[in-house]
């Protein structure tokens, strides 16, 4: 009967201590033995004294940070041997290359999935226990993985910068037709195409802030700052700002609001509201209607927007929110054009705020609909 091998042991490194206990937990439910430390200092102590076979350490620590900590762990005997994990919320490529200036073998986001650790950990110990020529291997490998990544924190780092540069020009072409627009001497055809200025600027704005919070939720950080909102306020805010592209689109919009205010974040619920009543302006005939309703259902808040459009078909119902997806005149059309993400951003935003969304047959037309706690 072969010896039982003793289960391997992993020291992480968190001065937060939800962090490391939900660590701690992750791993220890796949078997591995866990011992911990709260600082860069008494990670050094506990390895010399427990003698891990892997470390999980976090970047962002007082006193010693994660850089320092690794490049002294090396320095210990056996510290060149053991596979060193950063676990960051610091998603950003100078926190990346100074991670592998340090010496670390892996390097992983938060929040991660506790799959995805368990899967870094488990490898990080395979090589461990590889032969010099896998190694070699394995190395080559994990250097294409790392400039990948490294290519990936370049795309996010330079769509944020292109965003919030964007931002101010667009806003500026807002303003300056406010101020077109409080001229009174302004002939009517040229007031016309000023509020048709204002009402792209606003749509190329609304476009930018909806990559921005893609690109939020992407790294966990979408949070919606809840308050009471005032449904009456809100959708007429709503309903006036679209106001010029219904009426060129000679589409007439209703509202039916049955509750008078729900918790959420203003902001998003806007644009979101915006994006379904923009959509459905698009899609509607000429001399229809757009109805904006809400109603009270099961203590929650249903927010619904219905057209009497060529609708969406059935199979399509779940993937009119994905990425890129879009309908053009009830056909189905997958574009890798800049469009195509209003109906994304409507659902990770509203998923933030634990609500769901989906969209329902309006037999004509579609009804684009969101519930919410109340």
């Amino acid at each position: 009967m072969e010896p039982t091998l003793p289960a391997p042991k992993i020291l992480v490194v968190d001065d937060n201590p939800d962090n490391r206990a939900l660590a701690q937990a992750t791993l220890e439910d796949e078997g591995y033995e866990v011992v911990t430390a709260e600082s860069g200092e008494e990670a050094l102590r506990v390895f010399v004294a427990e003698h891990p076979d892997c470390v999980l350490l976090d970047v962002r620590m007082p006193g010693m940070d994660g850089f320092a900590t690794c490049a002294r762990l090396r320095e210990l005997p056996g510290g060149l041997e053991t596979p060193i994990i950063f676990l960051t919320a610091q998603r950003d490529l100078e926190t990346f290359d100074r991670a592998q200036r340090s010496g670390s073998d892996d390097y992983l986001t938060k929040p991660f999935r506790p799959a995805e650790l368990f899967a870094r950990v488990q490898s990080a110990l395979k090589l461990r226990r590889m032969s010099a020529e896998l190694r070699e291997h394995y190395d080559l490998v994990r250097h294409q993985r790392d400039a990948l990544m490294r290519l990936q924190l370049q795309k996010e780092r330079l769509t944020a910068f292109v965003i919030h540069d964007l931002k101010n020009p667009v806003n500026a072409m807002d303003l300056h037709a406010q101020l077109l627009l409080r001229d009174r001497t302004l002939q009517d055809s040229s007031r016309n195409s000023v509020m048709r200025i204002r009402e792209e600027a606003r749509s190329l704005l609304r476009l930018l802030l909806n990559l921005l919070d893609i690109s939020k939720s992407e790294e966990g950080q979408l949070a919606p700052h809840r308050e009471t909102v005032d449904l009456h306020a809100l959708t007429s805010e709503v309903l006036d700002a679209l106001h010029p592209r219904a009426e060129a689109a000679s589409v007439r919009m209703v509202r039916a609001i049955d509750t008078a205010s729900v918790q959420a974040d203003a902001d998003l619920l806007r644009r979101v509201l915006e994006n379904f009543v923009e959509n459905a302006i698009r899609h509607a005939p000429e001399n229809s209607q757009v109805l904006l309703s809400t109603r009270l259902v099961d203590g929650q808040v249903e927010l619904r927007v219905a057209d009497t459009g060529r609708g969406v078909p059935e199979d399509m119902h779940e993937r009119v929110f994905e990425r890129f997806v879009q309908l053009d005149n009830g056909e189905r059309v997958v574009t890798r054009t800049g469009r195509g993400l209003g109906l994304s951003f409507c659902k990770l935003a509203i998923e933030a705020h634990g609500g769901t969304i989906w969209v329902e047959d309006g037999q004509p037309g579609a009804v684009f609909c969101v519930k919410m706690p109340a």
